[in-house]
């Protein structure tokens, strides 16, 4: 029996047991059962050298966002308006087969978007190149989901469902469990508080089924089973995902209303070039970059060309703008002048710690070379040669 279709067979043993008390335990088993065929189906075959599917796509610019939809719902239109990237869109399905990249530039900085092909449900299990572009997607800072506005609903819990099955976790945060192997011990349980999900002996059942005997576990809050199975797997990704109801020009004004008031969603038309401005400020808020100008001393600000941060990518603080820019930097640095939203007072005085925000002004000021010896008459040591020998002659008067 393969891997898919045993994981078929435990999903319709879950969809017969009844949910109470008495089976918690065996749906715990269950669940860390699928959960480690899901990744054993992830894995490249024995044999091969290469890392798994994908499409060979090179990061660039400042951050990279990921168009994902079924087939025909406006992904490569999208593409082609927001970024001026060519590529090629019909009316039947599966138009686009590869991955087209493109660039946005939006507030001095670039974005890289992703057209991906369309997939279906099976993606997980690959069908129609679904594992190629859930890798893709998985690499992203962003996800945009392309959804068809005079479509049902169905369709968005499909693509979550798919995304979800192979370790991509929408709009979520990581949960506040910490888990480490240990060598020797048993098996330690504690929580900072009641827990209403999980026990000590599901815990101890989950363990045991990945053959985990000695390990340290802590519950930092009442998380559930699938959080928990989440940690333990460890090969996660949580990523931000904004929902993009596309062609609101073929449904009705109350329903364009229920969708555009529903969280993390935006509703556009790319057939009328509706709302694609709110799009783009949706991207950049969901995004979080900081853009940080730098000013040499004595000197006004550059403006032309700002130094972008982000939380995902390293961090926000005046240490990681120093790393941005050289290793070195931060070994000679006294301390920093910073004008902006960040900063109390301008020029505010601040250490490496100092969490920058956007549009901020960085003044960076170095230590000082000390000189050796001392200064002025205060010196501990001549600066002339220490042997006679060493003394240049002068030259002999001219008569």
């Amino acid at each position: 029996m393969g891997i898919i279709e045993r994981i078929k067979e435990i999903e319709a043993e879950m969809a017969r047991t009844q949910k109470n008390k008495a089976t918690e335990y065996h749906l715990g088993q269950l669940k860390a059962k699928i959960a480690k065929l899901r990744t054993q189906l992830l894995e490249p075959p024995k044999g091969s050298s290469a890392g798994g599917d994908g499409f060979e796509v090179t990061k660039f610019g400042h951050g990279r966002v990921a168009l994902i939809g079924f087939p025909s719902v406006g992904k490569s239109t999208l593409l082609t308006m927001l970024t001026g990237t060519h590529s090629e869109a019909a009316s039947y399905e599966f138009t686009t087969l590869t991955c087209i990249p493109g660039i946005i530039h939006y507030n001095d900085t670039k974005i890289q978007l992703l057209d991906l092909p369309g997939i279906i449900e099976g993606a997980s299990e690959g069908k129609g190149r679904g594992r190629q572009v859930i890798a893709v997607a998985k690499s992203s800072d962003l996800v945009l989901m392309v959804l068809d506005a005079s479509k049902s609903e169905g369709h968005r819990q499909i693509l979550t469902r798919e995304l979800e099955s192979v370790g991509l976790r929408l709009n979520k945060r990581p949960p506040q469990i910490y888990f480490k192997k240990k060598k020797t011990g048993g098996i330690s349980f504690n929580s900072t508080l009641p827990l209403t999900h999980v026990d000590e002996k599901l815990c101890y059942q989950i363990l045991h089924e990945y053959k985990i005997h000695n390990a340290e576990v802590l519950f930092r809050e009442d998380a559930t089973v699938d959080d928990l199975i989440d940690v333990i797997e460890g090969n996660r990704k949580y990523t931000k995902c904004v929902y993009v109801y596309n062609k609101i020009d073929v449904i009705g004004i109350d329903d364009v209303d229920k969708l555009a008031r529903r969280p993390n969603s935006v509703v556009i038309s790319c057939n009328l070039k509706l709302n694609l401005d709110r799009l783009l400020s949706k991207m950049w808020e969901e995004m979080g970059l900081v853009r940080v100008y730098t000013k040499p001393q004595g000197q006004q600000p550059d403006f032309s060309d700002p130094v972008v941060l982000s939380a995902d990518r390293g961090g926000c603080t005046v240490e990681d703008f120093c790393n941005h820019i050289h290793r070195n930097l931060i070994k000679d640095v006294k301390y920093v002048l910073v004008w902006g939203t960040s900063a109390r007072h301008y020029p505010q005085h601040c250490g490496l710690g100092h969490v920058l925000q956007d549009e901020d002004v960085v003044q960076i000021v170095k230590k000082k070379e000390k000189e050796e010896g001392g200064r002025g008459r205060f010196k501990s040591h001549s600066t002339a040669p220490a042997r006679i020998s060493d003394r240049q002659k002068k030259a002999p008067l001219k008569t």
